[in-house]
């Protein structure tokens, strides 16, 4: 059997523009504990795929990683915003320029269920027209068609290490 914690209390430890931070006490097996726990209101990320089999991808600096990113277009869901499907049509448009006439759920992951409430909402997209990209003003991306297989290749291989982006690909391969 598995213990399921249950929270006692919490406090909030730190309010940001696109995570909060709290400390929850909780009942543990042995007694009680504290779980640090990053609230974030939820993403989008898309495997949008041309009609000769290419994925939109892209280059992007990633600070926290100290180095430029290989991945699929994603994008937080802003507050208020209450239809992932919509979020994920506005991203793809603002970080690629193409829009999609399909969309298929392909599944939600949790990046990092041990600290993380975060949850992003994959989807397949396709029927894309190209379109000009409509970045956020602090977003620079390099957008690029790369071939589905070798894509998945380097997500395999780890020449890709982000990790929606190695999900997504997995559940897109038998579905696109």
């Amino acid at each position: 059997m598995i213990f399921e914690e249950k929270k006692i209390s919490g406090e909030r430890i730190y309010q940001g523009k696109i995570l909060s931070v709290r400390k929850d006490l909780v009942t543990a097996v042995n007694g009680q504990a504290y779980r640090e726990i990053v609230e974030h209101g939820g993403a989008v990320a898309m495997v949008a795929v041309t009609e000769d089999d290419k994925i939109i991808m892209v280059r992007q600096y990633r600070y926290a990683c100290g180095r430029a990113v290989l991945e699929i277009p994603a994008g937080k869901i802003d507050p208020g915003e209450k239809d992932p499907v919509a979020v994920a049509h506005r991203e793809l448009k603002e970080e690629t320029g193409y829009s999609a006439s399909s969309v298929t759920h392909l599944g939600d992951v949790n990046p990092s269920c041990g600290y993380s409430e975060e949850v992003i909402h994959i989807y397949l997209m396709k029927g894309l027209t190209a379109g000009e990209q409509e970045p956020d003003e602090d977003e620079a991306l390099e957008v690029l068609e790369l071939p589905f297989d070798e894509v998945y290749a380097k997500a395999v291989n780890g020449e890709i290490a982000d990790a929606k982006t190695m999900a997504a690909l997995l559940m897109a391969k038998e579905r696109r």
